[in-house]
């Protein structure tokens, strides 16, 4: 069994590998960005993390989207809309949530092959 961990901190790290599945968590980094604009961006960078770690958008098997208010939801869907892998669309849940940072509009989790 291996466990690669990628940029580990004391108490998280940023991406976790393990069997050829990755995990991961990402934020918006424009927090002040409408819910679209968040969602966008938060899908660019798991983009670039996929990439880097051998994998891309339509490996993604789940991903679980937090979001802080319901009325956001349709341009949440709209960026992801436009970014999902045609023909490969994961399995998908989105939870109202209250955020730790409460200028994050929406948070994704995933969880890819690699």
């Amino acid at each position: 069994m291996t466990i690669q961990r990628i940029r580990p901190e004391p108490r998280m790290s940023d991406v976790v590998i393990h069997n050829d599945t990755i995990y991961y968590t990402a934020v918006p980094e424009n927090l002040d960005a409408n819910a679209k604009d968040q969602t966008a961006e938060t899908l660019a960078i798991i983009d670039a993390v996929l990439t880097e770690a051998g994998s891309d958008k339509s490996k993604i098997l789940d991903a679980t989207l937090f979001l802080v208010h319901k009325e956001d939801f349709p341009a949440m869907n709209e960026a992801w809309d436009a970014w999902v892998s045609p023909g490969n669309a994961p399995v998908r849940c989105t939870v109202q949530a209250n955020l730790m940072n409460p200028k994050y509009k929406i948070e994704i989790k995933i969880i890819a092959a690699r």
